[in-house]
């Protein structure tokens, strides 16, 4: 497994450092994404070039439009048309479909003259194009719309939940989000409705993806949680809920933050500003307009310096201080500091 590697900034470009804050590509991107099943998206001339952990860009075709790696591919796009490539920068499915998903148990989605349905990833034709969209296979089902309606079909392309639902997403577990009325709800894999469709769907917010067994649910502008076996945990009473981590999710009521457990007990009590999700075993907090972290018991270890933080990953947390960039570790330490310039993005 490579080792994970972090975006800096020098001088308005960008590049990568690694954990102990030795800098691994240098800064000569005008703009990249963050690392991801082994590869960064980078912009170079325009457009987005897959690199490696060693810097070396795949350039050995060139595209209008790549994805990420999935499943050791990446669909990408010519002019109009999609077709698949490898970790080495070759095609390896050929330019040929209409529209094209993301791989996942073995197979993607892809539009073959108007209508959806399955290759393999050798571009097989695995399931017959039957269906007006079709999206990502998870625990052998997947959604799929004929006509105005969703439902879910099987790995034989089988339809074993009937459409009936304006929308659907793919199972996390042995449930799925599906939406009736711009409502959403959870059906289990036999399509029985484990929680009736009732909840706001939010533009920018995750509406019933979950994490760690828990999904933050909105109704009336009230938030709470439900959990994987369909029930709801906490009934939506606060202003304001993020998504679990490491067992705590944030809550908020009357402008004041806290956290809240798997049972809905209160853990951390509401007395911050702002806060985080956490990770690491430590949560992003706002104080006095300042940015910092705490742990689990509530207690600020690193104290609110920063103007900006993102959550611990790897070890080490991205921030702003003095509008420049900055990585610290888990004991407030810098790992690496922007020399340039810095400039608010």
């Amino acid at each position: 497994m490579s080792r994970p590697l972090f975006k800096i900034r020098e001088h308005g470009k960008y590049g990568f450092i690694d954990a102990t804050g030795e800098v691994v590509i240098e800064p000569q991107y005008v703009a990249v994404e963050d690392f991801y099943n082994g590869f960064a998206r980078v912009q170079l001339n325009d457009r987005l070039v897959h690199l490696d952990h060693l810097g070396r860009p795949l350039l050995r075709h060139t595209f209008n439009y790549i994805g990420l790696f999935e499943e050791h591919l990446a669909r990408a796009r010519v002019v109009r048309m999609w077709g698949y490539m490898d970790p080495r920068g070759r095609l390896a499915i050929p330019v040929q479909f209409y529209d094209a998903g993301d791989f996942s148990e073995g197979v993607a989605a892809v539009n073959i003259d108007g209508l959806y349905g399955y290759i393999d990833q050798w571009g097989n034709e695995v399931i017959e194009p039957n269906f007006d969209w079709a999206g990502e296979f998870s625990e052998g089902l997947a959604p799929v719309r004929i006509r105005e309606q969703e439902g879910y079909i099987n790995r034989s392309g089988d339809m074993v939940i009937l459409p009936r639902f304006d929308d659907a997403q793919p199972f996390q577990g042995n449930v799925a989000v599906v939406v009736q009325d711009e409502k959403w709800g959870l059906i289990d894999k036999e399509g029985k409705l484990l929680i009736k469709p009732q909840f706001d769907l939010i533009e920018g917010y995750t509406n019933g993806e979950f994490f760690d067994g828990m999904a933050v649910a909105s109704r009336d502008g009230k938030y709470g949680f439900i959990n994987n076996e369909g029930e709801i945990v906490v009934p939506p009473s606060y202003d304001f809920a993020g998504d679990f981590g490491e067992g705590l999710a944030l809550v908020e009521k009357d402008g004041l933050f806290g956290y809240v457990d798997k049972s809905g007990k209160l853990a951390i009590p509401l007395r911050f500003e702002d806060a985080g999700v956490f990770s690491g075993e430590l949560a992003q907090v706002r104080k006095n307009g300042r940015w910092g972290f705490m742990d689990r018991d509530g207690r600020v270890v690193i104290a609110p310096r920063f103007e900006e933080v993102m959550p611990f990953r790897n070890g080490l947390a991205w921030c702003i201080e003095d509008d420049k960039w900055e990585y610290i570790d888990q004991w407030g330490d810098v790992v690496w500091r922007e020399e340039g310039l810095g400039s608010r993005e």
